[in-house]
């Protein structure tokens, strides 16, 4: 298991999950203001963003290049907050 292959794989969520995160910031904006638009639109796309991370994760987990927390924690958190949060916690475990 090369550190270049985890980094890839780790940047991969982290664009994910940096996406999710922004139209998290809309779509909580529509629920507060009761905007179908901003539900009926959003809410699917951020459901394939979270779909899309856990497949990331746990993928990263089957190939070993990190634990089931990984996953885990991305499922607890809503997506993009625990991705985030493994994502740095593994990179520093990779610099040492």
């Amino acid at each position: 298991m090369t550190t270049d292959r985890i980094e890839r794989q780790l940047n991969l969520v982290l664009v994910v999950a940096i996406l999710d995160a922004l139209l998290l910031v809309p779509l909580l904006y529509g629920f507060i203001t009761d905007s179908e638009v901003h539900k009926e639109i959003l809410g699917p796309i951020h459901g394939i963003g979270f779909l899309f991370l856990i497949f990331l994760t746990g993928r990263g987990a089957v190939e070993k290049l990190w634990g089931w927390w990984f996953p885990a924690i991305v499922v607890v958190t809503g997506g993009p907050p625990g991705s985030i949060v493994g994502d740095l916690l593994i990179r520093a475990r990779l610099r040492g």
